[in-house]
């Protein structure tokens, strides 16, 4: 079947879909959008967190055929081609919360939600926020720092809002 749908706003189609292929397949082997990561293939590590229709959803759990007429943002969408990195992704990189990066793309796209919906949020917000993804290297303090910081930045300039 042909999938056609918005990826990080532009229109997209893929083809010869089959029914049980998940979302996260057709993003990184069809679209060559490979910043979503498989890791656990059952919805419990987070790191192949996107945005469908503004909500973030994991995306080896969507079947590719539900994205139909739909809108998916990856982390790649955030960045600008015009400014460069969204200011989530920067201060990522900033507070060195990347370690392997393999769970950062999911944290990033679910760290960007949490600041677009609470632009102040308290430490427990933050990780309540970031409980469904999974990191086995940073021990989660520079991550928190970077939500801190993103927080910080996006709130003297009204960033985080797209």
């Amino acid at each position: 079947m042909r999938v056609t749908f918005t990826a990080n706003g532009r229109r997209v189609e893929a083809d010869d879909v089959w029914e049980g292929e998940s979302l996260l397949f057709v993003l990184r082997e069809r679209l060559g959008l490979p910043g979503s990561k498989n890791a656990c293939e059952q919805g419990e590590c987070g790191s192949c967190t996107v945005y469908l229709d503004g909500e973030p959803v994991c995306s080896c759990l969507v079947a590719a055929g539900q994205v139909q007429g739909r809108e998916v943002r990856t982390v790649e969408g955030l960045a600008d081609p015009e400014t460069g990195l969204d200011v989530v992704q920067q201060a990522f990189v900033d507070a060195g919360a990347v370690q392997c990066g393999f769970c950062t793309p999911g944290l990033v796209v679910q760290s960007h939600d949490l600041l677009r919906r609470n632009p102040r949020p308290s430490d427990n917000d933050i990780r309540e926020a970031l409980s469904g993804n999974l990191c086995r290297c940073t021990g989660y303090e520079m991550i928190m720092d970077a939500v801190r910081l993103a927080a910080a930045r996006a709130g003297a300039s009204g960033e985080v809002s797209r």
